[in-house]
């Protein structure tokens, strides 16, 4: 909002949001994706179904931002130290997926593949929005001299996500904060200037 403009209509209600982010979770969780609708997420929070359209213009865009509010649309700081980013950001990945998104990945993955839609919606509200922040991390670590200037970014960022993203949907292994440096170091290892 522009300064000096006067926002119309009711503030927005945090604890909607995160009632909304719960119950779409849940649902996720327990039923799929298929199951969910605004107006039955409307009727399990308590608010009228026009409230949500108003947020969302779709199920697709309300569970984008479900899933982006759990991992967190920025999830790379500039703390000085590529080491520390890349930490910071796979964190936001176990936080995640050991909260109430990770029983309900795989079936939103699923989903994904039957509904194109879907899944240009989560690469787009989901996935670009964090991969923006953690390319801008290595482009840091790059300037200040951490790494190699050739690298390939796209691939580095694969590389440092996919272990946590193939655990949760797997479970063949449990996510643990042990992986954090191990990961991390093992694709700096491989980055670092020489």
């Amino acid at each position: 909002m522009k300064p000096g403009k006067t926002r119309l209509g009711r503030p927005t209600d945090s604890s909607i949001d995160r009632n909304v982010v719960n119950t779409v979770l849940q649902e996720l969780r327990r039923n799929g994706y298929r199951s969910i609708t605004m107006e039955g997420i409307a009727r399990k929070i308590g608010c009228a179904r026009a409230s949500l359209y108003r947020r969302w213009p779709s199920k697709r865009h309300l569970v984008a931002y479900a899933v982006v509010s759990e991992l967190g649309a920025n999830p790379s700081p500039n703390t000085g130290s590529l080491r520390l980013d890349l930490m910071r950001t796979v964190e936001t990945l176990i936080a995640g997926f050991q909260g109430t998104l990770g029983p309900a990945l795989a079936g939103l993955v699923g989903e994904m593949a039957d509904d194109p839609g879907l899944g240009r919606t989560i690469r787009k509200e989901v996935l670009a929005k964090r991969r923006r922040s953690i390319r801008a991390a290595f482009q840091r670590g790059i300037r200040r001299g951490e790494l190699r200037s050739d690298l390939n970014i796209e691939l580095l960022m694969d590389m440092l996500t996919a272990p946590f993203y193939f655990r949760a949907l797997f479970g063949h292994l449990k996510l643990s904060a042990t992986m954090i440096e191990t990961v991390v170091d093992i694709v700096l290892r491989g980055a670092a200037s020489r």
